[in-house]
C-alpha cells in the first residue's frame, strides 16, 4: 500500500498496492475478534474478582494485581508489538499473539492460586500487546477509500462494544457457573474462541509489513517501559498497599523516566534513526489532536465500569448476573450509535464527537442523580436511562475517534501509529482504573456508604468528561 497527497487538502490518503491482497470480508471479522479479546479480558474479570478473591484468598492487593498486572504488560509493550509487526509481518505476529493469548487465557483458568494467576494474568498481556497493534496495521494497509473507513469505524465499535461486553458475559459466566468452573469460565472460554481465530487468520488474513522495516529502539523501549510503569503500578497498587515508600519513589521518578524517553527519541529521530514512537508522527494534527481526546475519554470510561460492577455487587449485593445485566442498555445504544457513525460523519464531520460527549455527560449525571436519591433502593431499572445516554455519547466518539487518529499516518508507519494509539487508550484506561477506582474504593469504607462514593466519583468522572469535550471542539472538523 501506498499513499498519495492530495493537494488541496494535503492529507494523506490511503491507495490500494494492488501487489498485495487486499483484507476481504472473512478476513476483517477474524481481526476484528483478535482486537475484541484483549479489551472483553480487561473488563470481564471485574465481575470475577469476589469469586477469585473468595476462591483463592487473594486479598485486595492480589485482586488489584490480577487487573493491574494484565494492564500493565499490555500497555508496556502495545507500541514494540506493532514495530515487531512492521519488522517481521503482520500476520505473523497476529498468529503467535492469538495462539500465546489462548494458551496464557488456559493458564489463568487453571490457576491454583492467586500469584499463580497475576503470573498468567501478566503474560497474557504480553500475548495481547503482540496480537493487537496488527488489527489496525493490518486494516491500515490493505485497505482503502470507503472499505478503508467502514473498517476503521468497525474497529471503533468493537472496541467499544468489547468494553462493556466484557462485563455482560463475565457475570452470566460466573453466574452460570459452567462444569463448576466459577469465575475461570472467564478466561477458558478465550480458548476456544482463539483456535477459531488462528484457523480463520492462517486463511483470510493477508500478510503485509513495512516496506522500509526499522530496527526495534531498544533505549526508547526500555524507557517508555519504566515511564509507564513508574505511573501505573504506584497508582493501582499504592492505596491496597497502604502507599508505602516504593509509591511515593516511583511517582518521584515517572516524570524524570518520562523527559528522558522523550529526549532519547527526538535524539534518535535527529540522528537519522527510527525512534520507537517518532516524534514526526505526533506532527500530524489528527493524530495528536484525537489521542489528546481518547486520554480522558478511556480513562473515564474504564473507571466507571469498574465503579460499577464493584458498587453493585459488593455494595447492594447484587448477583454478577445482575451487575453485567445493567450494562445491557449502554451496550446497545453504543452499537446503534457505532452503526450509524459513518452517516453522521459525513454529515456533521467532527463535531459529533462533542455531541457525543455532552450525551454522555448527561448520562453519567442521570446515573449520579438516582445513586444520590436513592441508593439502598437502586435496582438496574433505575440505571437504564442513563446507561442507554451514555451508551450512545460514547458510541458516536470512539469510532470516529480511531478512524480521525489513524486518517493521516502513512501506510509503511501503519505498526507504529497503530502501537501509539492502542497505548495511549490502553494506559488510559489502566489509568482510570486506578485513580476513579482507588478514589471510590477508599471512599466506600463500608457499604452505607457506597453510594456517596458512587455519586462523587461520577462527579469528578463529569469532569473529565467535560475536558473531552472541550478538547474535541479543537480536532479537524472532517475525517478522511
Amino acid at each position: 500500500m501506498t499513499t498519495t497527497t492530495s493537494p488541496s487538502t494535503r492529507a494523506t490518503v490511503p491507495v490500494v498496492d494492488h501487489s498485495r491482497p487486499a483484507l476481504g470480508s472473512l478476513g476483517l471479522f477474524t481481526v476484528l475478534l483478535g482486537a475484541a479479546l484483549p479489551l472483553i479480558d480487561f473488563f470481564i474479570v471485574n465481575v470475577a474478582l469476589p469469586t477469585i478473591d473468595h476462591d483463592l484468598a487473594a486479598g485486595p492487593a492480589l485482586l488489584e494485581l490480577v487487573v493491574a498486572g494484565y494492564g500493565l504488560a499490555y500497555a508496556v509493550l502495545l507500541v514494540l508489538g506493532g514495530r515487531l509487526g512492521d519488522l517481521f509481518g503482520r500476520r505473523r505476529l497476529f498468529l503467535v499473539g492469538m495462539a500465546a493469548f489462548g494458551a496464557t487465557s488456559l493458564a489463568c483458568g487453571l490457576a491454583p492460586d492467586a500469584w499463580t494467576l497475576v503470573g498468567a494474568r501478566v503474560t497474557q498481556g504480553v500475548a495481547a500487546a503482540l496480537m493487537l497493534p496488527q488489527v489496525l496495521a493490518t486494516i491500515h494497509s490493505s485497505t482503502s477509500g470507503a472499505r478503508h473507513a467502514k473498517a476503521l469505524s468497525l474497529y471503533g465499535a468493537t472496541a467499544g462494544l468489547s468494553m462493556v461486553a466484557g462485563q455482560i458475559l463475565g457475570g452470566v459466566l460466573v453466574a452460570a457457573d459452567v462444569a463448576g468452573t466459577g469465575w475461570r469460565a472467564v478466561f477458558l472460554v478465550n480458548v476456544p474462541v482463539a483456535l477459531v481465530g488462528l484457523l480463520l487468520a492462517v486463511r483470510t488474513v493477508p500478510e503485509t509489513r513495512s516496506d522500509r522495516p526499522a530496527p526495534v529502539d531498544v533505549p526508547g523501549t526500555l524507557l517508555l517501559a519504566l515511564s509507564l510503569i513508574t505511573l501505573l503500578a504506584p497508582l493501582t497498587e499504592g492505596r491496597a498497599a497502604g502507599w508505602p515508600l516504593w509509591t511515593w519513589l516511583a511517582l518521584a521518578a515517572f516524570p524524570f523516566a518520562a523527559g528522558a524517553f522523550w529526549w532519547v527519541e527526538l535524539r534518535t529521530d535527529r540522528r537519522g534513526g527510527v525512534p520507537l514512537v517518532p516524534p514526526s508522527l505526533l506532527a500530524l494534527v489528527s493524530l495528536r489532536r484525537g489521542l489528546a481526546v481518547v486520554l480522558p475519554l478511556s480513562l473515564g470510561f474504564s473507571g466507571f465500569m469498574f465503579v460499577i460492577a464493584v458498587a453493585l455487587q459488593q455494595g447492594l449485593g447484587m448477583g454478577a448476573v445482575a451487575s453485567g445485566l445493567a450494562l445491557v442498555p449502554m451496550a446497545v445504544a453504543f452499537f446503534g450509535a457505532s452503526l450509524a457513525g459513518p452517516r453522521v460523519v459525513r454529515r456533521w464531520g467532527t463535531r459529533i464527537v462533542t455531541a457525543g460527549g455532552l450525551l454522555q455527560g448527561l448520562g453519567i449525571a442521570l446515573i449520579a442523580w438516582v445513586a444520590w436519591r436513592g441508593w439502598a433502593d437502586l435496582s438496574v431499572w433505575h440505571l437504564v436511562p442513563g446507561m442507554a445516554i451514555a451508551g450512545l455519547g460514547q458510541g458516536l466518539q470512539l469510532p470516529v475517534l480511531f478512524r480521525l487518529v489513524l486518517s493521516e499516518v502513512p501506510a509503511e508507519r501503519a505498526g507504529v501509529g497503530s502501537g501509539v494509539m492502542v497505548t495511549t487508550q490502553q494506559s488510559a484506561l489502566a489509568l482510570g482504573v486506578a485513580t476513579l477506582g482507588s478514589l471510590f474504593l477508599s471512599l466506600s469504607s463500608s457499604p452505607a456508604g457506597t453510594g456517596s462514593a458512587v455519586t462523587t466519583t461520577l462527579l469528578v468522572q463529569l469532569g473529565v468528561i467535560a475536558l473531552t469535550v472541550l478538547l474535541s471542539l479543537r480536532l479537524p472538523r472532517t475525517v478522511k
